[in-house]
This record gives structure tokens, C-alpha cells and sequence, in this order.
């Protein structure tokens, strides 16, 4: 499945966009569930402040899994590390931005941006990520561990209280 046959509907993972890392592949997982749940609250003309709601956890759950991959990155070593840092600070300096437009009431979540966060997510993971996987797993990084990360327990519970206990 190429990304350009994801872009005009909810994304679904498939083997395509697996890294081989059973732990970066549960955050980019994640990261699909938080854009398809933006994309039914645009679908479903969900009130502006529950659309601002999604779109923070899909923000913070993005600064989450950059700052594990860029972690990763360090400790083993990974030669094209700036450049993959510098399209993470991209894509988040934009979130920010639009948050802060939002905010404003100067933007608004709409199909066009939710092209574009798929667009952008697709892309690095089918490009980018599939890049300093081939890496790690040279490297002697173990596909599958026993355990959760600390990264996914903390969103686990981050969303468990956020959709259960703060609605």
C-alpha cells in the first residue's frame, strides 16, 4: 500500500510500514490511532474544543515517540541523526504553530491538514524510519523485548486517564 492510497481516508496499519521494532512500531500504531481518531472527530463535526483536545494528545504523543527515536539515535551511534532530528523539530515547530493558531482562532482542523499530518507521518516512517531501523537492527537491537517501554506504559496511562477518567 503506498502512502498516496492512505491520504483520503483513516490510515491502517500494515506490514508496509512496519520498522521490524516491535516498540517503535506500537508508537507508530499510536500515532495512526491519534490521526484517525482526529480524522472521525472532523468526520463526525465533533465540537472545536473536543477536535483541540485530540489534537494536543496526538502533539504530545508525537514529542514522546521523537524523543525516544532520538534517544535511540544517540546510544547507538546513528550517522544520519541531525537530519532526522531536524525533520522532528519541523514537523513539531508546525504543530506548534497551528496549536498556537488555533488557540488564537487564526486556523482551523480541517481535511487539509489532516492530508498533510498523514501525508508527513506515511512518509517518514516509509522513508526516514525505515532508514534507522535497517541501523538499529544492525546495530544488535532486539526486534521484540519482553516489556513494554517506558514510553509506552507512561502514554498507556497518559491516555487510559485522559479518555476514562478526565471525560
Amino acid at each position: 500500500m503506498t502512502a498516496e492510497g492512505m491520504m483520503d481516508s483513516c490510515v491502517e496499519w500494515s506490514t508496509a510500514l512496519s520498522v521490524g521494532i516491535d516498540e517503535i512500531d506500537a508508537q507508530h500504531q499510536a500515532l495512526i490511532d491519534l490521526i484517525n481518531e482526529m480524522q472521525a472527530a472532523l468526520a463526525q463535526d465533533l465540537p472545536r474544543d473536543r477536535q483541540l483536545v485530540t489534537l494536543n494528545r496526538l502533539a504530545e504523543y508525537t514529542k514522546i515517540h521523537f524523543a525516544v527515536e532520538e534517544s535511540l539515535m544517540r546510544i547507538l551511534g546513528y550517522p544520519d541523526y541531525e537530519h532526522h532530528k531536524s525533520q522532528h523539530e519541523g514537523l513539531i515547530r508546525s504543530m506548534l504553530d497551528l496549536q498556537r493558531r488555533l488557540d488564537a482562532g487564526d486556523a482551523s482542523v480541517d481535511a487539509g491538514l489532516m492530508r498533510h499530518l498523514r501525508h508527513w507521518l506515511l512518509d517518514h516512517i516509509l522513508q526516514s524510519d525505515q532508514d534507522y531501523s535497517r541501523f538499529f537492527l544492525a546495530a544488535g537491537v532486539l526486534p521484540r523485548h519482553r516489556s513494554p517501554s517506558w514510553a509506552t506504559r507512561l502514554w498507556d496511562h497518559l491516555h487510559f486517564c485522559s479518555s476514562k477518567c478526565w471525560s
